[in-house]
This record gives C-alpha cells, structure tokens and sequence, in this order.
C-alpha cells in the first residue's frame, strides 16, 4: 500500500490538478479499491484534499517539494521504525531481556531522517544514472 501511496501521491503533484480514484487507478495501473482506499488513508492523514460530487476527486494539499516521502509512509503505515520497540516501549515481549531499544531507536531515526530528506517532488524525476549501493554506504560512514 505504502509503495501505492507514492505512486498516487506523485502523480497528483505532476500538475498539482484534481483527479478522481478512477484516473488515479487508471494511471498508475492498480485496481480502483485499491486506490481509493490509499486515498482515503492520503486524505485522513491531510496529505490530500478530497472534494465529492460529479467533479469531483483528490487534490494535494501542499507542493510536491514541501511533502516527504517520510509523511507518505507514516500516513499508511504509522511511525516510521525498524521495531516495535523502537517506538513505544512496552510492546515487545523480549524487551526485558534485550538491551538493543536503544539502538533499534537510533537506526529507525536515521531511516526516518533520510526519507524525510526526499521530497515527492525529487522522487518524481528520474535519477541520471542508477545509484551505486557501495558509493551510498561511503557516503553514509563520512
């Protein structure tokens, strides 16, 4: 659902027009409950504006660059986390014998951070060249 969200969400920001849940589907290949139950989700969250009647459809709420792809999962999925645990305490059942909340806390914040850097807006134009997995992880430990 979360990779749908995307999808959706990038294409309403390509001209920031009104669509309904049956273009959207159409658009991005996928069944209409499918999409109209991420924008349901979309527009709970006040990512997107829904507007009913005939004319209806979805609207984006901000600019493409003002939303993250950290607020798109967090709208379908929740907090952002590797662990349960690394979110609230008291849901794991091997929380008294683990000492590694603490650093399942800081890994969930730094995935949350770098997708809180990647705006829909950055997402919606194609990179010029495939990313180098080992040239990421460098950059990672500078």
């Amino acid at each position: 659902m979360t990779d749908y969200a995307i999808l959706l969400m990038v294409e309403l920001t390509r001209d920031r027009e009104m669509l309904s849940a049956h273009a959207l589907a159409e658009r991005i290949h996928v069944e209409v409950p499918t999409a109209s139950k991420v924008l349901k989700l979309l527009t709970g969250s006040g990512l997107l504006d829904s507007f009913r009647g005939a004319n209806g459809g979805y609207r984006v709420s901000k600019r493409a660059s003002e939303i993250s792809v950290a607020e798109v999962i967090a709208a379908i999925e929740g907090p952002i986390a590797m662990t349960e645990c690394s979110v609230e305490e008291g849901l794991c059942s091997q929380e008294d014998n683990c000492g590694l909340r603490g650093n399942w806390q800081r890994i969930s914040l730094a995935v949350a951070e770098a997708l809180s850097d990647v705006s829909l807006a950055e997402m919606s134009m194609p990179l010029s060249r495939k990313p180098d997995p080992l040239q990421i992880m460098t950059l990672n430990t500078e």
